[in-house]
């Protein structure tokens, strides 16, 4: 049932609107508060659905109480109260973050409606952190090795800047989730993370999927369309497999880049675009240069600053850590109690050869899960984990 806060010092506005919301719907939890202070400490003690709040009041006005709302709890969405003459006032307030406003005396059906608003906007608010915490958790980066906690260090210094990132490493070490940890921890985690995997997308195709075409510009297009690059405005996009892309495709990443604008494929027109490019690669670019695969210069472009994800047999501190991770993962995807491994078992698999890196051993820990015991044992680690 949603709990709903009215903060105003008239008694008799008061009546009124615990009277319509208590009348018009039974769904809604009603308190009150006589000023804005004993507002805000029902504030800090109870996690409200909405605050309805009067703007003029004494020890404490309106505008303070959302200004101190917003801080203390900026989920919680504020409509304010106000009279003939605070309309001004009220207005205003909307570039502080109140949701809405209503005039005294409140209508019946003004009044309910920007209510439903108003908690359908906490909905909408609360479901987005639930999922943003499930996306946020999906590339969670597992591991304190050495090598690992270089590589958080230098996220945390680099995500907050908008500099470009290139990752290295063999595949299956995990660039992918370095990638979505700089978009995270970045300004730019309110904007979209678009991610582009170059060696999946034939080299004839790849310049209209980075950047869009026109109408006739090749045969099968039959209408105007967005690239990539345009769909990442204002977030971060992700060119994985770079160094499968091709040189004409290069030249126009490497504009891009230096100009911050991009053209679609068949036009003429600039369109300017504002991303973050981050981009990874399992191969060696500077040889790629020597064998005039790569662009030198876009390589330095991309290459402010180089991170390289290290292979699995170069962090097997972490190799006990991951198991218990993806034994909790995968009995939550099956909706099993995660299976425990000996300690015998976990340091047969640290001494495996791990040539398919993070990605291998989630595979393995999935089979041993499934064919082995209710404790996976060192034996069952001879008889399923084998190469």
């Amino acid at each position: 049932m949603p709990k709903l806060l009215i903060i105003e010092d008239e008694a008799a506005i008061r009546r009124v609107l615990v009277k319509i919301l208590s009348e018009e719907s039974d769904t809604y939890e009603v308190e009150e508060a006589e000023d804005g202070l004993s507002g805000m400490d029902k504030i800090k003690k109870t996690d409200y659905d909405l605050v309805l709040c009067d703007i003029k009041m004494p020890k404490m006005d309106g505008v303070e109480v959302l200004e101190a709302t917003r801080k203390l709890k900026p989920e919680i969405p504020v409509v304010m109260i106000s009279g003939h003459g605070d309309l001004d006032t009220a207005v205003n307030t909307m570039r502080l973050g109140a949701f809405d406003y209503i005039s005294k005396p409140p209508d019946l059906n003004r009044l309910l409606n920007t209510v439903r608003n108003a908690l359908d906007r906490k909905e909408l608010v609360v479901e987005n952190k639930i999922l943003k915490k499930k996306v946020s958790k999906k590339y969670e980066m597992i591991g304190d090795s050495a090598p690992i906690a270089q590589i958080k260090a230098i996220i945390d210094k680099v995500a907050p800047t908008d500099a470009r990132v290139l990752i290295t490493g063999p595949n299956g070490t995990g660039k992918e989730l370095v990638a979505h940890w700089l978009h995270q921890k970045s300004d730019r985690v309110k904007g979209p993370m678009i991610e582009v995997n170059c060696a999946a997308i034939p080299s004839e195709l790849i310049e209209s999927e980075l950047f869009g075409h026109v109408k006739g510009a090749f045969t099968s297009a039959n209408k105007d369309r967005a690239g990539k690059f345009e769909a990442a405005n204002g977030g971060t996009i992700f060119l994985d497999e770079i160094g499968d892309m091709s040189l004409s495709a290069q030249a126009k990443v490497l504009r891009a880049l230096q100009e911050s604008r991009i053209q679609r494929v068949g036009s003429d027109k600039d369109i300017k675009v504002n991303v973050r490019v981050v981009a990874a690669t399992n191969k060696d670019l500077k040889a790629e240069i020597a064998d005039g695969k790569f662009r030198e210069d876009l390589y330095h472009r991309l290459a402010v600053i180089l991170i390289k994800v290290p292979a699995l047999n170069d962090r097997r501190d972490d190799i006990p850590l991951l198991i218990q991770h993806f034994s909790k993962k995968i009995a939550g995807e099956q909706g099993n109690t995660p299976k425990a491994f000996t300690e015998s078992a976990i340091k047969l698999l640290q001494d495996y050869d791990w040539t398919g890196n993070i990605r291998e051993l989630r595979n393995v820990v999935e089979r041993l899960i499934i064919l082995g015991g209710s404790e996976v044992s060192e034996e069952d680690v001879k008889l399923f984990a084998s190469k």
